[in-house]
């Protein structure tokens, strides 16, 4: 009888600890899940920052020494990255004072792959179109640019943030 009762107590603790061990992978999924649900939010943000000309909204997406690499473009700091908005929204300003009609612009981020690296670190993967709305009937919607981009995003004080945007890598 004891052989039984010491086989029952072992057959318990084996279901107890894979349990357990079931219980650590949803959980360890649904963070995963979350994380991935607050990366997708940060290029949400990325975008609409950067379409709407809200320099102070772009910076705040990148940590404090974050860098962003368009080719010929290579910004880095907060500081950089705020002044690279400043300069497009007074380019189109510009254009507007002379008469020129401005198209809305869109950046669509598409096709993206979310690979985690570490508990606070993924890499972003996607292709990306900047795409410029039609001005009326006579000036037609466009795609002005099209290419890869690989980010890094890290996790900082509980908040993901970029990194580094590369949208022209080699």
């Amino acid at each position: 009888m004891r052989r039984v009762n010491w086989l029952v107590v072992g057959v318990a603790a084996c279901c107890a600890a894979g349990a357990s061990w079931a219980a650590d992978d949803g959980a360890a999924a649904l963070k995963q899940a979350q994380d991935r649900a607050a990366i997708e939010a940060l290029m949400w943000r990325y975008v609409r920052a950067l379409d709407t000309f809200d320099a102070a909204g772009y910076a705040a997406v990148f940590t404090e020494d974050g860098t962003f690499n368009g080719g010929n473009a290579q910004e880095h700091g907060r500081a950089e990255l705020s002044k690279m908005i400043d300069g497009l929204k007074k380019g189109r300003a510009d254009r507007e004072a002379k008469g020129e009609k401005s198209a809305p612009m869109y950046h669509v981020i598409a096709n993206h792959t979310i690979d985690f690296v570490g508990p606070n670190e993924a890499r972003y993967n996607s292709y990306w179109m900047t795409v410029f709305g039609a001005v009326g009937q006579e000036v037609p919607t466009r795609v002005a640019a099209a290419g890869r981009g690989i980010d890094t995003v890290v996790r900082v004080n509980g908040e993901w943030l970029i990194k580094s945007r590369d949208v022209a890598p080699k």
